[in-house]
């Protein structure tokens, strides 16, 4: 099975992370999903945006749960990239899911619950997810063990998985306990035995964020899952190239 090529918040090297303009390159490059992370307004509104303040990646300042979402659209989230991204805006999730809705693309949802700890943010997501028949081409993954167990408890059906960049005592068994289905690792923690483990725990494993050809190529001859990339038109090419090697 060839590793999957989550575009990292859309083709984010080369278009404002986690914005429409970001995600349609990572369709047009051929990826073969998109990661994006998921935060919630002051109403209750699911929005794609990774920080929990909207300083870094627009031209406000605050937090995004002190915003309703029609004043969150009033921010210009691309002129920090480039000014050819001039008055591109922060998208709801709903938008994300109507865009995708005739697409085979496959989704990584974050919940960013590790910091704020968003009141219903999995039910909310859940039934977006379900209104828009994309519960089967869906990862939920999150730094929080609280939102992938709720997760599980909504719908033991939904794939999960724990996102990590530390080895944790016990990590495997611990996941599993959590009814998550995979770990999301740092790439500096893959190695064989860590992927023995998590096999003989019945987990599948994916790596982040893998921007080098040299780091792609590992991960492809690993056989892991799936891959997170800023870059998904140079993780492509590199997985081409693993593949007529292996022919060859």
């Amino acid at each position: 099975m060839k590793t999957i090529i989550y575009a990292h918040r859309g083709a984010s090297k080369l278009a404002p992370e986690n914005t429409m303009p970001a995600f349609q390159l990572a369709y047009e490059q051929n990826a073969d999903g998109i990661e994006t992370d998921i935060q919630l307004t002051k109403d209750h509104i699911p929005v794609l945006i990774h920080d929990e303040n909207v300083r870094r990646t627009t031209n406000g300042t605050g937090f995004v749960q002190d915003y309703t979402f029609k004043e969150l659209q009033k921010l210009d989230a691309g002129s920090w990239f480039s000014e050819y991204y001039v008055n591109t805006r922060i998208i709801s999730l709903e938008d994300f899911l109507c865009w995708s809705k005739d697409k085979k693309l496959l989704l990584n949802l974050e919940l960013k619950t590790n910091i704020i700890a968003y009141r219903n943010i999995e039910k909310l997501v859940y039934k977006l997810l379900k209104k828009y028949n994309k519960l089967h081409q869906t990862v939920i993954s999150s730094f929080n063990p609280n939102s992938i167990k709720r997760m599980h408890q909504i719908d033991p059906n939904v794939t999960t998985a724990l996102l990590t960049s530390q080895r944790i005592t016990d990590l495997f068994t611990y996941t599993q306990k959590l009814g998550a289905t995979g770990l999301h690792i740092k790439y500096r923690l893959l190695n064989r035995a860590f992927i023995d483990h998590a096999a003989s725990n019945d987990l599948y494993l994916a790596c982040y964020t893998i921007n080098r050809p040299a780091r792609m190529l590992r991960c492809y001859k690993l056989g892991i899952r799936a891959i997170f990339t800023d870059l998904p038109h140079i993780a492509i090419e590199t997985r081409e190239l693993f593949e007529q090697d292996i022919l060859e």
